[in-house]
């Protein structure tokens, strides 16, 4: 009877221990859980991309508003946030209109471009010049100024190299890419924990999208939007471009954006 009790005794606190064990790990778990969520949630930022026309975008990044490539005028950007930052990759009119920034300008925005764009829009405004490899930290945000250039024969005068920037951007680590006018150079293509790019596929002018889909897949950013797509023969195929690219890479998103509202 002893033995019976004993084994019973035994067996009521086994069952305890392990049922305490059970709820530990439950906790502990959960615990991690919460904690990975709160992680992925700091390192997430809240950006909003508003296209405006094939190169031109406004960008709004935890309240802070960045312009790429103002054109198309005043009436382009009504409605929008007042900019807190301005970024011009290079000269050609679909990247520069002195016209359209003088509009979207205020008191507070900075302007950053290459040395060639402050040599045209001259002493009307105040341009912090970045050149390629260049870098300015404003209020938690970095401008890294990046090579953008043609490489592919018959195309080097569009875009001669260190003339243009394209852009990466960065905050708490999350960086996106900005390309200009470019080809898949070795500098877009040594580009590292990208999060989101925009890669710019039309020809003459640029590369085609198995050049951009090649480059892409080499330097594998979480996501790549294509923009700047209009060329001389018409929009570049982008549906291809996403094909090509997930051939080479599942993993990266392909998001497609409305470039081009005055084709509905």
């Amino acid at each position: 009877m002893k033995n019976i009790m004993g084994f019973l005794l035994m067996l009521v606190l086994f069952s305890s221990c392990k049922e305490k064990e059970e709820t530990t790990m439950d906790t502990a778990d959960n615990q991690m859980e919460q904690e990975e969520m709160a992680m992925e949630s700091d390192e997430m930022p809240n950006i909003e991309i508003m296209p405006i026309s094939h190169a031109t975008f406004v960008m709004n990044w935890n309240d802070k508003v960045i312009y790429l490539d103002p054109v198309g005028g005043a009436s382009a950007f009504e409605g929008m946030p007042p900019a807190d930052m301005i970024l011009i990759t290079h000269t050609h009119g679909d990247h520069m209109a002195p016209a359209t920034l003088k509009a979207v300008m205020n008191d507070n925005a900075m302007l950053f471009a290459p040395q060639a764009v402050a040599d045209k829009l001259g002493a009307d405004f105040d341009t912090t010049v970045l050149n390629n490899g260049d870098s300015e930290a404003v209020d938690g945000i970095t401008v890294n100024a990046v090579a953008m250039y043609n490489i592919t024969k018959g195309r080097l005068n569009n875009h001669p190299e260190g003339v243009g920037n394209g852009y990466v951007i960065e905050s708490d680590g999350y960086r996106v890419y900005v390309s200009g006018d470019t080809e898949g150079t070795p500098e877009m293509r040594s580009l590292e924990n990208i999060d989101k790019a925009f890669v710019c596929m039309n020809l003459p002018y640029t590369m085609d999208v198995e050049q951009a889909a090649d480059a892409v897949i080499e330097f594998a950013p979480v996501e790549v939007i294509p923009y700047h797509y209009r060329g001389q023969n018409g929009l570049s195929d982008i549906d291809k471009f996403k094909s090509l690219v997930n051939q080479g890479n599942e993993d990266i998103e392909v998001t497609f954006m409305n470039w081009y509202p005055e084709r509905g």
